[in-house]
C-alpha cells in the first residue's frame, strides 16, 4: 500500500491536519469551513474541557508525500460507560476519492481503539453532542451550515464499501417562517400557559454565564438521556459550551420557559446564521477573519435562522412547551427579518421531535448517518 498513516502529534502534522480540507473544498460553494482555532482547540486540554473523559488521536495520511486525507480517534469513556459499549468513534474525516485513503485512515482507528479494548469503530462523532455528528448522505447541492458536516457524496460509497453500516441517521428541518403564529401552535401554547403556567423569563448573557446556564445543562441532561449516544455534561463541560457559543446568539431569539412554580421546563437556542461570514474568513481569524466574523454577527442581514438546541423537561414533553417557544419566536423572527428557519440534525427515530413541526409546513432536508462496523471486520 502506498498509503502512509502518521500520528499528529508535531507541529507540521497538526497544521497539515487543520489545512486540509482547503485543498478539498477550494471552489465548493456548499462548504463552510471550521475556524482553524477550533480544530486546534479541540485537541487542548485548556481548552476543550472534555478532553479528561476521552482518549483521543488525531492521524494524517499521505500519498507521495502530498497529504490527503485525515481523522481523529475517540474513546468517549462517559459514553461508554452509560450505553455499557467499547466504541472508538470517529470524527473530522476527509480524504480525497482513493479507496487506499479511506481504507487506511479508518484502519488506522480501528487498530487505535482495538490497541485500547475497543470492539466497535463508530462515526463521526465527537466527544459530546455539541461537536459536529453524522454524515452527509443525501442533499450534497444544500449549503452547509456552521454547526454541522458537509462532505461530497463519493464519501458515502467509501463506507459501504469498506463495510460500514447504519448505526443512526439524523434529519434536519427546513421551514419558512409564518407571518403569523399558526392557529394550532397558539391553542397548545394557550394550553400550556393555563393548565402549567408556562411563560416566557427574560434573561441577560451575563445571568447564564453566572448561573443560570448550569440550570440549562441540567435540563438538556434530562431531556437528551435517551438519545443515541449521550452522555450527560460535565459542569466543566457546560462552561465550555457556554463560552464557545453563547457569544453567537442574541438572547431575543433563546425563548426560555418556566413553570408557575419557577422550574426551567423548555428552551430553544436560535441564532441567525453566519455561515458567509465563516465562508468569507476561510476559517482564519487573521488578518482579517475576525472582521467577516464581526460583520455577520453583529450587522449582518441572513434571513435564516438555524435552530441549534431544543429541549423540554421529560415530564413536560407533549404538554404544549414547545409550541409556547415558537408561538413566542415567530413575531421576533418576522420582526428581525427571518424568513425561514433549519433545526440542526434530529434522530430520524424521534417522530415526536419530528412530528412538532406540522404546523409550519416543514421539508425534511440534509440525512446524515452514523455509521458502524466490528472492528475485527475492519
Amino acid at each position: 500500500m502506498s498509503i502512509q498513516i502518521k500520528k499528529a502529534d508535531n507541529k507540521q502534522l497538526m497544521n497539515d491536519f487543520v489545512q486540509l480540507p482547503r485543498t478539498l473544498y477550494k471552489g465548493c460553494s456548499q462548504y463552510v469551513p471550521d475556524m482553524d482555532t477550533d480544530i486546534r482547540d479541540f485537541f487542548n486540554p485548556e481548552k476543550n474541557r472534555s478532553l479528561p473523559y476521552a482518549d483521543v488521536q488525531p492521524f494524517v495520511a499521505y500519498k507521495e508525500g502530498k497529504c490527503v486525507g485525515r481523522i481523529t480517534g475517540i474513546v468517549s469513556h462517559k459514553s461508554n460507560e452509560r450505553w455499557q459499549k467499547k466504541i472508538v468513534r470517529f470524527t473530522h474525516i476527509e480524504f480525497i476519492d482513493d479507496w487506499e485513503v479511506s481504507e487506511a485512515l479508518l484502519n488506522a482507528v480501528s487498530s487505535w481503539g482495538a490497541a485500547l479494548g475497543m470492539t466497535e469503530i463508530q462515526g463521526p462523532m465527537g466527544i459530546t453532542d455539541f461537536d459536529k455528528e453524522g454524515m452527509l448522505i443525501e442533499d450534497f447541492d444544500l449549503d452547509g451550515c456552521f454547526m454541522e458536516f458537509w462532505n461530497p457524496p463519493y464519501y458515502k460509497d467509501h463506507m459501504e464499501r469498506l463495510g460500514f453500516t447504519k448505526a443512526a441517521d439524523w434529519l434536519q428541518i427546513r421551514f419558512q417562517v409564518p407571518e403569523k403564529v399558526p392557529p394550532r401552535f397558539q391553542r397548545v401554547a394557550d394550553y400550556s400557559k393555563q393548565e402549567f403556567g408556562v411563560h416566557h423569563i427574560e434573561i441577560t448573557k451575563k445571568e447564564v454565564y453566572e448561573s443560570y446556564g448550569q440550570k440549562i445543562f441540567q435540563l438538556l441532561n434530562e431531556a437528551y438521556t435517551p438519545l443515541y449516544g449521550f452522555a450527560p455534561f460535565s459542569p466543566e463541560q457546560a462552561d465550555d459550551v457556554l463560552h464557545t457559543f453563547l457569544p453567537l446568539v442574541d438572547m431575543d431569539m433563546v425563548p426560555i420557559m418556566e413553570d408557575d412554580k419557577g422550574q426551567l421546563v423548555g428552551i430553544a437556542v436560535t441564532c441567525r446564521d453566519i455561515s458567509d461570514g465563516i465562508k468569507k474568513s476561510k476559517g482564519k481569524l487573521l488578518p482579517f477573519g475576525w472582521f467577516h466574523l464581526l460583520k455577520a454577527l453583529k450587522f449582518g442581514h441572513q434571513d435564516k435562522a438555524q435552530l441549534m438546541i431544543i429541549a423540554v423537561k421529560p415530564e413536560m414533553q407533549g404538554m404544549g412547551v414547545n409550541a409556547a417557544m415558537f408561538a413566542h419566536l415567530i413575531p421576533i423572527y418576522n420582526k428581525k427579518g427571518i424568513k425561514w428557519c433549519e433545526t440542526n440534525p434530529q434522530l430520524d427515530t424521534n417522530i415526536r421531535e419530528l412530528s412538532q413541526w406540522k404546523p409550519l409546513n416543514p421539508k425534511t432536508v440534509k440525512r446524515r448517518r452514523c455509521w458502524v462496523k466490528e472492528i475485527h471486520d475492519a
